[in-house]
């Protein structure tokens, strides 16, 4: 294993896939992010609807 890693290391199709692989995991966690801070808006938005809605009584 480490010989498949010395040699993907040295070769350029090596850097090349490391670099995507870097490229991926940053586009990961900005799309992570992005859902968690929708998720928190959705979440407060609902609270406030829930706070602020009452029944009609009848």
């Amino acid at each position: 294993m480490r010989h498949f890693l010395a040699q993907l290391a040295k070769s350029k199709r090596g850097a090349t896939a490391i670099e995507y692989g870097l490229i991926v995991a940053l586009v990961a966690i900005v799309c992570m992010t992005a859902i968690n801070s929708m998720a928190t808006r959705t979440t407060d938005m609902w609270d406030y609807v829930q706070t602020n809605v009452v029944p009609e009584e009848g």
